[in-house]
């Protein structure tokens, strides 16, 4: 497994970036200041692999990491998507320690990292961190369960559209850099029926593509032409993470 590159050590604490960790209160983040490690977060960067021990859990401020589970043929699928909103590393504090599927960067940038038994430790102080990091991990099974039944019954038009949709609510900017292969790999189809979506969306005006690049022209009509998962997966994560939830 890869390692991660440290970031310059003055990276913003004060302003994490991170959705998860601006939410705790200022007591514990001022705790949790001195736990984080900024860290760069390369695209293809492995942060575990299926069956492997945690070391570290990581906070993406501007990377997206992609958790994916794998066949024993080798086939692989997406089932869930991390940003800036949340933490990849919830089997350290759910008792698990390890995992079967793998958690890969697929849109390089920045986060932090702490180590396990600092999270278990603060895991287990109990109060507003304890509740904040159950809250997130309702809301990412949310989207998992949601992103298999969609997976199911819905067209790969708009399973991209809701990939699309998750990728920009985490991405800064309406620029994903992402290549179709890459799309069809974590939705688990065939690369010519992402090839057909996207041209698709780009002649009804809501994309523009080309190599290794997908800039959303339209979100609004993105959003009009996904499935209802996209906008389920988003009321569960506001209702279960809005700033002022009560703890």
């Amino acid at each position: 497994m890869n390692e991660p590159a440290a970031a310059p050590p003055q990276r913003a604490l004060d302003r994490p970036g991170n959705h998860l960790l601006a939410s705790l209160p200022p007591a514990d983040w001022q705790r949790w200041r001195p736990l984080l490690q900024p860290v760069q977060m390369p695209l293809g960067l492995v942060l575990y692999e299926s069956g492997a021990t945690l070391s570290h859990a990581w906070f993406p401020t501007s990377a997206i990491v992609s958790l994916e589970y794998l066949t024993e043929s080798g086939g692989s699928a997406e089932i869930a998507m991390v940003g800036n909103e949340g933490i990849v590393g919830i089997p350290l504090f759910m008792g698990g320690g390890s995992t079967s599927g793998r958690a890969v960067v697929q849109s390089a940038g920045e986060g932090f990292r702490m180590s396990g038994p600092a999270l278990r430790q603060e895991f287990a102080g109990a109060g507003a961190v304890m509740n904040l990091l159950l809250r997130y991990t309702q809301a990412l099974i949310a989207q998992m369960a949601q992103t298999a039944v969609c997976n199911r019954h819905h067209s790969v038009d708009q399973q991209m559209c809701r990939w699309l949709l998750f990728a920009l609510d985490r991405h800064r900017g309406n620029e994903i850099v992402v290549t179709q292969e890459q799309i069809a790999h974590m939705l688990g189809v065939r690369r010519e029926g992402i090839t057909e979506a996207a041209q698709s969306l780009q002649r009804a005006g809501l994309i523009s593509s080309r190599r290794g690049h997908i800039t959303v022209l339209d979100r609004q009509a993105l959003e009009q032409r996904s499935c209802e998962c996209y906008a389920v997966v988003k009321a569960e994560y506001e209702r279960l993470l809005h700033d002022d939830h009560p703890g």
